[in-house]
């Protein structure tokens, strides 16, 4: 408790990673209780208001079939903040298992493994996510596991770099003497001490994820219509940039804002979760 509560007063110093903190959580807000702040139905057409200008009934304006901007906006967030959620846990659930075996067993299970990872780095992951979903259809699922499965690479080399060093640890040699079993040794006692980097590596991926959605949306390859996303709200936008600019400013600006403040956050948890930059505290 005393190690979270320097954490804790070490994150709390660094000021942009505060504001970071308080735009996820305005954003996660505004995520989970879009269905009762939402001004109307994102789905809605309105063929008197169509490409209608930002004004009192509609805050952010309409799109080309009269749909309230903000109102889509707000449900947008649900969808890209759940791609960058999901996606970013698939990525750590197969980063920490691959680096983990990998780590804490060494010798060709390392080998292998790692050799697999650097195949896996070769291959260009937009490419590869292009390919995957010219195979199947896009959706908000598909988008989800692809993106997680293309990004867990960078998680398992961290992982095995932890437990490369933690496993020669005293603590780890007492629990082996004491007989416990490999997969306690893991998870019980390596694992949590391997975490801290990764919680901090989970913040800058995220934000990656939704750009990459964005993206992916932008193109037409990812969330389809109905459906709003701030991708897709994009791709309407740029058909009418010259008549209707608040459909590219207002999207384009929450996916600033968003993938700004999750990188704030994870700098500031990398410089508080750092030993070297303690101040003599613990």
């Amino acid at each position: 408790m005393r190690l979270a509560r320097i954490v804790a007063k070490r994150f709390s110093k660094n000021k942009l990673s505060l504001i970071g903190l308080c735009l996820v959580f305005m954003l996660l807000v505004v995520a989970l209780f879009a269905p009762l702040i939402s001004p109307y139905d994102p789905t809605k057409i309105d063929v008197h208001n169509m490409l209608s200008p930002p004004s009192k009934s509609h805050i952010f304006g309409t799109d080309e079939l009269g749909r309230d901007v903000l109102a889509r906006m707000m449900w947008g967030s649900r969808v890209s903040l759940q791609v960058g959620f999901v996606a970013v846990g698939i990525a750590i659930l197969i980063g920490i298992i691959v680096g983990a075996l990998a780590g804490y067993y060494g010798g060709w299970v390392d080998s292998l493994l790692m050799r697999f990872v650097d195949i896996m780095l070769t291959i260009p992951t937009l490419f590869l996510i292009l390919a995957v979903i010219a195979i199947v259809e896009p959706g908000i699922g598909v988008i989800m596991i692809v993106i997680g499965l293309t990004s867990w690479m960078g998680i398992s080399r961290l992982v095995r770099a932890e437990f490369l060093s933690l496993k020669e640890r005293d603590f780890v040699l007492s629990a082996k003497a004491l007989g416990a079993s490999d997969t306690r040794i893991i998870f019980r006692h390596i694992l949590p001490n391997a975490l801290a980097p990764v919680f901090v590596t989970a913040t800058f991926r995220i934000a990656g994820a939704i750009l990459l959605e964005s993206g992916l949306s932008f193109l037409g390859l990812g969330v389809q219509p109905p459906t709003p996303s701030w991708g897709n709200i994009l791709t309407s936008g740029k058909d009418y940039i010259e008549v209707a600019w608040w459909l590219s400013l207002y999207p384009g600006i929450a996916i600033l804002i968003s993938a700004l403040s999750y990188n704030l956050v994870g700098e500031g948890l990398r410089d508080a979760l750092d030993p070297r930059l303690w101040d003599m505290e613990i």
